[in-house]
């Protein structure tokens, strides 16, 4: 052993070239750790924008948010619910997310996945969304 510290995730295959743009990806690159922390971070930022029409809370704080997978080519896959399969929005709804979050930079694309396993129940709350619905 060389003395050098594991690497627990590889370096990036090439370093920016300089005329490309601080903060942008290469073309073709595989997202970094960091850079899918960031569009973590900046898909629930969006999906915070996005809310039940019957309930005055977004429907990441509502818990209606399952799963956010993001792919080698930045294709983003978000797993959700709604609070009931007969939900009077359940058509239009996936597609509010879909839009919130193809409107990140650095995502190339986004499909929403609706299941109803495991259903869900107001233990899915956030505590924000608890506080704004008086649910304490």
């Amino acid at each position: 052993m060389d003395g050098k510290p594991l690497e627990k995730y590889p370096p990036t295959e090439a370093a920016p070239s300089n005329d490309e743009k601080a903060g942008e990806p290469a073309a073709g690159a595989k997202p970094t750790l960091e850079e899918c922390e960031r569009l973590h971070d900046d898909i629930v930022a969006a999906l915070k924008t996005v809310y039940d029409p019957e309930i005055p809370s977004d429907v990441y704080e509502l818990g209606l948010i399952y799963d956010i997978a993001i792919d080698a080519e930045r294709g983003v896959t978000i797993t959700m619910t709604l609070t009931a399969p007969a939900c009077p929005v359940a058509g239009e709804m996936p597609k509010w997310v879909e839009n919130a979050v193809n409107a990140v930079p650095g995502v190339s694309n986004t499909t929403v996945k609706m299941t109803f396993d495991p259903p869900w129940d107001m233990s899915r709350m956030s505590d924000e969304a608890r506080l704004a619905l008086n649910m304490f």
